[in-house]
């Protein structure tokens, strides 16, 4: 099983409504993306991030920052507001490699969801046209990554 299978199962087993985003549902999709994280939305809720939590650290991860579930409810809109921070980043320390962020700043809440087969089991990732959506969220305010080609939205 992948870590991505390891940690989609995690969630599943938790209860906890979520969707893969980022490079990894990108790939889902069908457009191979090189990535090392796994990119995870919530239905945003208390309940969700703390289950989210304690799925995480029984798969050996432990958060970046010291912050808990609760501080991260409880303080979203201003982390998101003053600091910038827009993902939650777990990691574990004996595999590097090993990397889960928690988007912050955005909602599964009324985002449509796909239930994909994987050789290790299910997995849900956000819809095609939700990403995209997303990703073209993210980059308004940047400038496009190649000139040559302004509507690139899978570049990093």
């Amino acid at each position: 099983m992948t870590f991505l299978e390891r940690v989609c199962a995690a969630l599943e087993e938790a209860g906890v409504p979520y969707a893969v985003v980022g490079g990894h549902a990108v790939a889902l999709h069908g457009a191979v993306r090189g990535t090392v994280d796994v990119d995870v939305a919530l239905a945003w809720s208390e309940e969700a991030v703390a289950k989210a939590e304690s799925a995480l650290h029984g798969l050996g991860l432990v958060s970046q920052l010291p912050l808990t579930a609760a501080d991260v409810f409880r303080h979203r809109d201003r982390y998101v507001a003053e600091r910038n921070l827009l993902a939650w980043h777990f990691h574990n320390p004996a595999a590097p490699l090993e990397q889960v962020d928690v988007l912050i700043a955005y909602d599964l809440a009324g985002r449509a969801v796909q239930r994909l087969e994987t050789p290790g089991g299910t997995v849900s990732v956000l819809s095609a046209g939700d990403l995209v959506a997303m990703k073209r969220r993210a980059r308004a305010d940047r400038p496009p990554v190649c000139q040559c080609c302004p509507q690139a939205i899978w570049s990093p």
